[in-house]
C-alpha cells in the first residue's frame, strides 16, 4: 500500500544523531510512513546505523560519491512513494503527531504544501523558545510567494522563513519537476519552496510546533561564507529568469537581491580583514557602505584600527 508520508533523511557523518531522527519518523501517529536514509559518503558509522533497521522499515541508499544536501535529498525523493514528502535533517527530530496534523490542515484547505513551527534545542539539550512566535504564524494562515521572499532577506528578516521545514505533496513536486538545487549548500530549502510557490502551490500554516531543530556548532546552516552567498545569488538569478512574480513578490525579490549583494560585500570585507589586506578592505567598504552595517562590534573596531594603521603608514 502507498504510505501517507515518505521521510527523506540525508545523512553525512551523523552516527551520533541519526537514531533519534529515524525513531521520531517511525513514531508518527495516525499516518503510515516510509523512511528513506541517503548516506552521502559518510566517514563514520552513519551507514551502519541506518542499516541496523529492518529494510521494510528503513530503506537505505549509499551514494558512491558526495552530492551535498540537495543531491542526497534528491536521491531520496526519486525513491519516495508516499502521498506526502517530509524532509528531516539527520540531526533533528519530529514530534509524534506532526505529520497527521499538518496533512489534515493541508487537505482541508486543498493545499499542496504545509509548514509548522520549530522547537529550538541547544547543543546541551536545553529547549529554547520556538523558532517563531505562535501568534506570528497564526496571523499568516497561508504563505504567499511574496511573504516567503520577504521573510528571507539576508541579515534583515525579523523571522527568517528559510528555516521552515515544509511538507509537499509528492505528486505536485513530480508534476512540476521540482527538486533541490544541487549547486547550493546553504539556501537549497529556500529555492525549492520558492519555486513550488511560484508554480502555484498553496502553502498553509499549521501554527503548532512539530519539528525539533537541534542547534549544532559547526553545522553548515550556521556558517555563512562568501562562496555560499555567491551561489545563492546565482540561484536567485536563475529563479528570476524561470518564474513569473507578481508586483509584491517582485518588490520582495529586489529587497532580497540587495541584501545578498550587501552580504557578499560584508563577507568579502571580513575576508580582507582576516587576510590583513587593509587596502582591499577599505575599497570594499567604500564600494558598498551599507554592508558595513552588518558588522559586529569587534570586527568594526578591528577595521577602524586597520584603516588607521594604513592611513598612518601612507602618510610616512
Amino acid at each position: 500500500m502507498q504510505p501517507d508520508v515518505s521521510f527523506v533523511i540525508a545523512a553525512y557523518n551523523a552516527e551520533a544523531t541519526l537514531d533519534r531522527a529515524i525513531a521520531s519518523a517511525i513514531a508518527q501517529r495516525d499516518v503510515s510512513v516510509e523512511v528513506i536514509v541517503v548516506d552521502d559518503t559518510s566517514r563514520d558509522r552513519t551507514l551502519e546505523v541506518a542499516r541496523s533497521y529492518p529494510q521494510d522499515i528503513v530503506r537505505v541508499v549509499a551514494l558512491p560519491e558526495n552530492h551535498g544536501p540537495g543531491g542526497a535529498r534528491n536521491a531520496g525523493l526519486e525513491l519516495a512513494r508516499g502521498r506526502w514528502v517530509a524532509v528531516l535533517d539527520a540531526d533533528d527530530a519530529v514530534y509524534p503527531g506532526r505529520l497527521s496534523t499538518m496533512i489534515a490542515r493541508a487537505e482541508k484547505a486543498g493545499a499542496e504544501i504545509a509548514i509548522d513551527n520549530l522547537q529550538v534545542v541547544r547543543e546541551d539539550g536545553v529547549a529554547e523558545d520556538t523558532m517563531f512566535p505562535a501568534n506570528y504564524l497564526e496571523s499568516l494562515g497561508e504563505i504567499s510567494l511574496a511573504d516567503y521572499i520577504a521573510g528571507n532577506i539576508v541579515f534583515e528578516s525579523r523571522f527568517n522563513l528559510g528555516y521552515l521545514k515544509p511538507i509537499f505533496q509528492r505528486r505536485f513536486l513530480n508534476e512540476n519537476g521540482l527538486r533541490y538545487d544541487e549547486g547550493l549548500i546553504i539556501g537549497e530549502d529556500y529555492i525549492l519552496l520558492a519555486s513550488a510557490l511560484a508554480k502555484g502551490g498553496r502553502c498553509v500554516v499549521e501554527p503548532t510546533t512539530g519539528y525539533v531543530y537541534h542547534i549544532r556548532s559547526g553545522s553548515i546552516s550556521r556558517v555563512l561564507e562568501l562562496h555560499h552567498v555567491e551561489a545563492m545569488r546565482k540561484a536567485d538569478a536563475i529563479f528570476a529568469q524561470t518564474h513569473a512574480m507578481d508586483p509584491k513578490a517582485t518588490a520582495a525579490f529586489a529587497r532580497r537581491s540587495r541584501s545578498l549583494r550587501r552580504a557578499a560585500s560584508f563577507l568579502s570585507l571580513v575576508q580582507h580583514i582576516k587576510a590583513r589586506s587593509p587596502l582591499k578592505a577599505i575599497r570594499t567598504a567604500l564600494s558598498d557602505p551599507a554592508a558595513v552595517r552588518h558588522m559586529s562590534m569587534p570586527i568594526a573596531v578591528r577595521l577602524r584600527r586597520v584603516a588607521a594603521q594604513f592611513a598612518v603608514g601612507a602618510g610616512r
